[in-house]
């Protein structure tokens, strides 16, 4: 199975952080389970970097290397994951998050995310 993991949920599989769902761990290390981060959730949390919003324990380049050793891949924002963002409801106004949603949408994949408001789109979620 392919799967989208939503930023925080990457996060906290990262640290080892114990909101991240027994679930979605068992899914996000399942060898039969393919994971991606968008490159949204990169721009995100170099943002918050930024701001002093989020520290992580490596430069963000080192911290994207340890992710891309430990399994994830890359989505890259193609002109597909685009149009939906037009017409989708705004259950949720983050925009990284409707982008991530918009992505999961045109890729058919399931989102893992702790995040409700992403119940409200018609995508699966992994919790």
């Amino acid at each position: 199975m392919n799967m989208l993991v939503d930023t925080h949920a990457m996060l906290w599989f990262a640290a080892g952080d114990d909101r991240l769902s027994p679930t979605a761990r068992a899914t996000i290390e399942d060898p039969e389970t393919t994971t991606y981060i968008s490159v949204a959730s990169w721009w995100e949390i170099a943002i918050k970097c930024s701001v002093n919003k989020l520290q992580l324990d490596l430069p963000l380049e080192k911290f994207m290397a340890h992710r891309i050793d430990e399994g994830f891949r890359v989505l890259t924002i193609d002109t597909q994951h685009l149009p939906a963002l037009t017409t989708l409801p705004f259950h949720h106004r983050d925009p990284f998050d409707r982008l991530i949603i918009c992505q999961a949408m045109a890729e058919d994949m399931p989102v893992c995310t702790g995040d409700s408001h992403f119940a409200g789109y018609e995508i699966r979620l992994v919790w």
